[in-house]
């Protein structure tokens, strides 16, 4: 048991001397694991390195091209910051006005709209009223219709008033609407409409200005019938309030109208005025003449294309006015002669267009001759009063290219010379020149008796 102890101190002391015996001979390297073969010696000399390039100075085409470089991106940078602030803007004032729309749409819309329709079912009465009016005009008599065109143009005028009345209080409505800071929702019960209903109320506003164009446009359309309405019936009816006028259907020899005075024609001064609507001017067309069998050219009223004549004690006499006479169309004419002086003037539609002094001076028109419409004659004999409504051998004596064609009307003549003021009245289309009758020749009154085809309608 002792040996065992002593083997076992033995031991102990042997591993306690190791260490200390191993202590200066073990190195301990903590360093990397790998090991460099080149020794210090052998570490091979840096090769060296060309310094880096220098560049040369720029040309000026490099500096150009660097510049518009430079430009180009500047503007693409403005560019898309302009389209920022636009896409910014747009949306704003898409929000404003969808925010105007839900605030001033509902009651000024539904303002505007309902003032449409009252003018539209006002116009449309009155209208409907007119054609109503015309209709019955239309059935009546050409005589009775005559004497009512004046009626009838009042009423188309008032019409057209009425229309451009309604459509300025629609125009100062939309303003007034649209323009004033509260609008029309001052009303009680208005609230701004919110969410969803923006675009239900802009769907509206956008029918309620369709509907409004649409009202436009009709009242633009009616105003263009009432115009052509109005046109229509002033060459349809009658002028001067004459009932009644002479139709001269075609040019002819055999269509005239002979005029039958109750008092002689032997004159020193006179005055003749008629109204009349050609159908057609020749180069000579007769509208007024008196003769006798020795003189058939005393007085002498004419046409010739678009000129107006007027001749006294022969042709050699003439007194013309050129341009004051067109075909389809009412005129007015008037010729003046006075054997004291010697002057014969002309008037068209109320205004002298022609004078000449010295036309048969001291010159008195014979008793006894033959007053025509519508024809020239040529000799043979004078009326008989006894036959009334014939006179023999007129017809032998009548050209058909000197014939009227067209329509006569108030036909009157005096044994004077009339005042400027008085033709003038004379020759008012919606006047009265038809009331106020010749002294010689009185227009209703005075025998006329037509031939041919000439007819009274």
């Amino acid at each position: 048991m002792f040996l065992r102890f002593l083997r076992a101190a033995s031991l102990l002391s042997m591993c306690l001397c190791l260490p200390s015996d191993y202590e200066d001979a073990i190195e301990f390297n903590y360093g990397p694991s790998y090991y460099n073969e080149i020794a210090e010696e052998e570490t091979p000399a840096p090769t060296p390195t060309s310094a880096p390039c220098r560049s040369s100075e720029l040309t000026k085409w490099d500096k150009m091209f660097s510049m518009l470089e430079n430009s180009q991106m500047r503007e693409n940078m403005l560019l898309q910051y302009a389209d920022d602030i636009i896409k910014v803007e747009m949306g704003s004032l898409r929000s404003e006005m969808l925010r105007f729309v839900a605030q001033y749409g509902g009651s000024c819309g539904a303002a505007v709209e309902n003032a449409g329709r009252r003018m539209e079912i006002q116009l449309n009465s009155r209208l409907r009223e007119t054609l109503e009016l015309l209709k019955l005009r239309h059935r009546d008599s050409p005589a009775a219709a005559a004497g009512n065109s004046n009626q009838l143009e009042t009423m188309l005028q008032e019409l057209l008033s009425a229309a451009q009345t309604q459509a300025s209080r629609l125009s100062k409505l939309e303003t007034s609407c649209f323009s004033s800071p509260g609008g029309m929702n001052t009303k009680a019960g208005f609230h701004p409409l919110r969410g969803g209903e923006q675009g239900h109320h802009e769907q509206e506003v956008t029918t309620t200005e369709a509907t409004l164009e649409m009202v436009l446009a009709a009242l633009q359309e009616v105003k263009v019938e009432m115009e052509e309405a109005l046109r229509s019936s002033r060459q349809r009816f009658l002028p001067a309030g004459c009932e009644m006028a002479l139709l001269f259907p075609m040019r002819s020899s055999r269509i005239y109208t002979s005029i039958i005075p109750d008092v002689p024609v032997s004159l020193s001064s006179f005055t003749v005025c008629m109204w009349f609507k050609p159908t057609s001017i020749a180069n000579k067309t007769v509208l007024f003449t008196y003769g006798n069998r020795r003189n058939p050219y005393e007085i002498q009223l004419l046409l010739k294309r678009n000129a107006a004549l007027f001749t006294i004690g022969g042709e050699a006499h003439l007194v013309e006015a050129r341009g004051v006479v067109n075909p389809g169309r009412w005129t007015h004419l008037c010729g003046a002669w006075s054997s004291e002086q010697g002057l014969a003037s002309l008037w068209a539609d109320g205004v002298k267009v022609a004078s000449t002094p010295g036309v048969a001076e001291g010159h008195v028109l014979p008793d006894g001759g033959s007053l025509q419409l519508g024809q020239e004659r040529n000799g043979c004999c004078p009326p008989s009063l006894s036959s009334g409504s014939s006179v023999a051998g007129f017809e032998a004596g009548f050209d058909s290219k000197l014939a009227f064609a067209g329509k006569m009307t108030g036909v009157n003549m005096w044994d004077k010379v009339l005042s400027e003021d008085k033709i003038s009245q004379l020759s008012l289309r919606e006047g009265h020149g038809c009331e106020q009758s010749g002294n010689i020749v009185a227009w209703g009154v005075t025998e006329m008796v037509p031939h041919g085809g000439a007819q009274f309608i």
